[in-house]
């Protein structure tokens, strides 16, 4: 394969990137079907296990996990290259989703949730650094916009599959079929590495050094931690001084300390360039991903309807999720990148605000799933515009760096976003009472998701 710094005319579906590209996308399918098929189940996991009250807490502790991946994975690509890391990710992956389709309590199943994240954190985090490192950057936004097409079909068919395990089978077995594949997968990963240029693939001279990347992977922990503090705090929170309480406190404080010592200086206020794409990412995250990891509770639980109409719903945001990330990779217009994540803070907003007019109002089921496909194309200009500026605006020794923060802003705003989310519907849930509870929620991430306009125009230099 020629070396990254040349110009080929082979797109990433070209004879010169097909088989990593196959790779890559493989491994993006598998994580997007683990992801939609999980939020589908979740409502009936919730019930069999007894932690209704405790439902965002399944997604949150993976979240956490993810979080220490990715941090250990900026350190470990920067180091040894990305190859190591990825096989490690997918054999995570496999093991978390089994011991959770064999869990017969919650904590083994929060167990298994954690090792999915921890893999699904060395996962992603290699495979945008393959991306950096492969890719020349004329083709980069192309090759996100497949990404993001990676998600539909599993999108479309893991809802259904996933309900129609549920509700004939058993839960169990989505997380069970999620095994097979990863190990597919694993096997496709490595005929494709003899494809790749070994210079590309190799570690790249980093401008940190040894005690730079220590300082980063203690950071990283000890943010792991906190956000792990922060969750305990908060699933089951009751309106009363308790030590959960402390606990919460002080995961907040932790957060506060470690965060700022992984992402770009100036990320939290907002500083131009770098710094305000990572906000932005973890402000669109935040948002989006707490917003849909309680539309099937909604759905199911306060409007009665079926598993398959809950999972149907979320399918169709993430055709708009395609959609968004199409047109950004395909602009003929040559508009601003900036401009795409202003665009998509507004609409983001805006869909999350027609979420909370439905529930808060009552009105009709069927505005949910427009909404989300509202939400979907907020998505694919706003994340992948800024997946494609990180690289951009940083050097390829850096790319792993660039990648970890880049996932960190993921993880670390879904996080926050599912931790506080968590524990308003864990202080005022009252079973079949939630419609005002619900509208408060989605209001609240509708706020949020707004900030991203301000961020994206001072991502311009």
């Amino acid at each position: 394969m020629p070396a990254t710094t040349r110009a080929p005319v082979d797109g990433p579906l070209g004879r010169t990137y097909l088989e990593v590209t196959l790779a890559v996308l493989a491994l993006v399918t598998i994580v997007a079907f683990e992801a939609m098929a999980v939020s589908t189940a979740m409502p009936t996991v919730a019930r069999e296990l007894d932690a209704v009250r405790s439902y965002g807490f399944a997604f949150s502790v993976m979240l956490t996990a993810q979080l220490l991946g990715i941090v250990l994975a900026g350190v470990w690509s920067d180091r040894s290259g990305p190859m190591a890391g990825a096989v490690t990710g997918q054999a995570l992956l496999a093991i978390g989703a089994a011991m959770c389709g064999s869990a017969s309590n919650l904590p083994l199943f929060l167990a298994g949730r954690a090792l999915t994240g921890l893999g699904g954190g060395l996962l992603v985090v290699m495979l945008y650094v393959i991306a950096g490192r492969v890719y020349p950057e004329a083709i980069r936004p192309r090759l996100f916009t497949y990404v993001s097409a990676a998600w539909v079909l599993p999108s479309l068919l893991g809802a259904p599959i996933s309900a129609w395990l549920t509700t004939n089978l058993s839960w169990r077995w989505v997380f069970w079929g999620v095994v097979p594949p990863v190990l597919l997968t694993m096997a496709a990963l490595a005929h494709a590495r003899r494809r790749m240029d070994d210079s590309a693939l190799s570690a790249a001279v980093s401008s940190r050094d040894h005690s730079a990347h220590v300082k980063a992977a203690w950071a990283g922990l000890g943010l792991a931690l906190s956000a792990g503090a922060l969750q305990l705090g908060t699933y089951e929170l009751v309106l009363r001084v308790s030590p959960r309480t402390a606990v919460a406190v002080a995961g907040v404080i932790g957060v506060v300390v470690f965060a700022p010592m992984l992402v770009p200086r100036g990320t939290w206020r907002m500083a131009r360039g770098l710094p305000s794409v990572m906000l932005s990412r973890a402000l669109f995250i935040g948002a989006f991903y707490a917003g849909i990891t309680y539309v099937p509770l909604y759905l199911v639980g306060q409007r009665g309807l079926s598993l398959q109409v809950a999972g149907l719903s979320l399918a169709v945001g993430a055709i708009g999720w395609a959609a968004g990330a199409w047109y950004q990779g395909h602009d003929h217009l040559h508009l601003d990148r900036c401009w795409f994540v202003e665009l998509g803070g507004g609409l983001l907003a805006s869909g999350l605000a027609v979420l909370s007019a439905v529930a808060w109002l009552d009105l009709a089921w069927w505005i949910v799933p427009l909404a989300l496909v509202l939400t979907g194309v907020a998505m694919g200009l706003g994340v992948t515009t800024t997946t494609v500026l990180a690289l951009e605006l940083s050097p390829v020794e850096e790319h792993g760096e660039a990648s970890s923060s880049l996932q960190l802003a993921d993880v670390l705003g879904s996080v926050i976003g599912i931790a506080a989310a968590t524990a308003v519907f864990a202080a005022r849930h009252v079973p079949g009472q939630d419609a005002a509870l619900f509208g408060a929620i989605f209001l609240g991430l509708a706020l949020v998701a707004a900030v991203a306009v301000p961020a994206g125009q001072r991502i311009a230099r």
